[in-house]
Formats: structure tokens, sequence, C-alpha cells
């Protein structure tokens, strides 16, 4: 619980709204950008641009791009990324799992705070 923890870094990345998406995306082997934008669905270019760079800068992914006309760029997971898959899988399915009881207890706060509020 230390703020100099290292591990606040790791998990701060891995936590990120989009990065966990993306790694998952990547699972299957390389991806082009607009095969990328596709998969996640509602993700801007531009934060899709910084969250591919956020995870080439940690290691994650790589960037490759092919000389050609129209020019080519793939992403792929480098071992430290695919080393992240499991631990992510485990995650998704732990959320899929509790995805119900979390919505319904979100209900049965959120109706006792409206009937505070009103009461």
């Amino acid at each position: 619980m230390d703020p100099k923890c290292p591990s606040r870094v790791v998990f701060q990345r891995v936590g990120d709204k989009w990065a966990s998406l993306v790694v998952q995306v990547l699972a299957d082997g390389p991806v082009r950008f607009s095969e990328l934008r596709k998969h996640v669905h509602v993700i801007t270019p531009k934060v899709l641009t910084q969250t591919l760079r956020a995870l080439e800068r940690d290691g994650l992914i790589t960037r490759t791009v092919f000389a050609q006309v129209p020019p080519r760029v793939d992403y792929q997971l480098t071992d430290l990324g695919v080393s992240l898959l499991g631990p992510l899988t485990v995650l998704r399915e732990w959320a899929e799992s509790n995805v119900a009881g979390i919505l319904g207890a979100r209900e049965a706060y959120d109706d006792a705070r409206d009937g505070a509020l009103a009461g």
C-alpha cells in the first residue's frame, strides 16, 4: 500500500480503461490500428494511439511499420504482454461471473440513496 510501491505503476497500466481490452484483442496475433478500433469499439483514434504508445513504452506490445503504400502498421504482444493474458483472463472470468451481483448491489444502493433523499 506504500505510495512508492512499484506495483502501482503496473496496476495503473493494467487498470487503464482501454489497455486491458487492447491486450486481449492482440492475444490472437498482430492487428492493424483500424482492426483494433473495430474490436475495442467506441475508442477514439487519439485515445487508442495514446493507449498503444503507453503499452509500447511499458514493453507490452511492439509496433511494426511496413514500408509500403499506404503504410501498414501492425501491433503485437511482446512476451511480457503475453504473460499478462493469464491474469487478465482470470479477472475477466471473475467479472463475467459477478457482474449480476455488482449491478444488483448498485441498483439497491441507488434505490436506498434515492429513498433517503426523497424522505
